[in-house]
């Protein structure tokens, strides 16, 4: 076995996971609009029957969004040099033509079969990858932004709100907040299905419990990553 998380990340893993997923949700609940609204009013209605009224869910998701930014400021605060800009350092280190070519390849051979593409005469070998393969990469570079982002625009609607003068600047806000929800709305569904769901996937989705990847996974799946622990095999 080899080590592939620590026990904080593991924790600011799930917390972030657990967090999120209220936030999308009840942030979904808070619109009333119907116009706006992406799911339906009866999500409304169930929401705000739980908490007893759009008040009450509004607090509530402010009490949650904070809870995770404090969570956050936290970890970057002890974890900063050891873990979080080696994290953003592996993530942004984008191969342009490898990764969009595993891209394309993982989603063809998800969908329509290795068996398939290789009758279409499509290439079905995945090129090799490093510590996080290239959805993972996206898809924590879309969260990490988009994390900014509503950070950013939570703290403007909360500590602006109602403030004379500043009805533009919480209508910029409001946007901003609802696009990086909607772009998370997105990437939250398909990292779930990838890391829990699709095949082969299962001692990726484990590590984030144990912290630890048998040595042939590593090997298959992140060659790159495995070359330079200098496993024996």
């Amino acid at each position: 076995m080899i080590k592939r998380h620590s026990k904080s990340a593991i924790f600011m893993h799930w917390s972030n996971a657990v967090c999120w997923l209220f936030l999308l949700f009840s942030g979904f609940a808070i619109l009333e609009n119907p116009l706006m609204q992406p799911v339906a009013m009866s999500w409304v209605e169930l929401w705000n029957g739980v908490f007893g009224g759009a008040f009450n869910l509004l607090n509530a998701h402010v009490i949650v969004g904070l809870i995770w930014v404090i969570l956050y400021a936290f970890y970057l605060a002890f974890k900063l040099k050891s873990e979080a800009l080696p994290f953003m350092q592996e993530v942004t280190h984008i191969d342009p033509k490898s990764d969009t070519i595993w891209c394309i390849r993982k989603g063809l051979r998800l969908t329509i079969g290795e068996k398939m593409m290789r009758k279409m005469g499509m290439e079905t070998q995945l090129p090799p990858q490093g510590f996080y393969n290239a959805g993972q990469k996206f898809a924590a570079i879309a969260a990490v932004f988009s994390s900014i982002g509503l950070a950013l625009t939570g703290f403007v609607m909360f500590l602006m709100g109602g403030s004379e003068g500043a009805e533009t600047l919480i209508q910029w806000a409001m946007f901003i907040h609802f696009a990086c929800a909607g772009i998370m709305a997105i990437v939250l569904p398909i990292h779930i299905y990838m890391a829990a769901l699709a095949p082969g996937e299962g001692p990726a989705l484990r590590s984030m419990f144990t912290g630890f990847v048998p040595k042939s996974f590593a090997k298959m799946h992140n060659p790159l990553w495995y070359n330079k622990l200098n496993c024996k095999d």
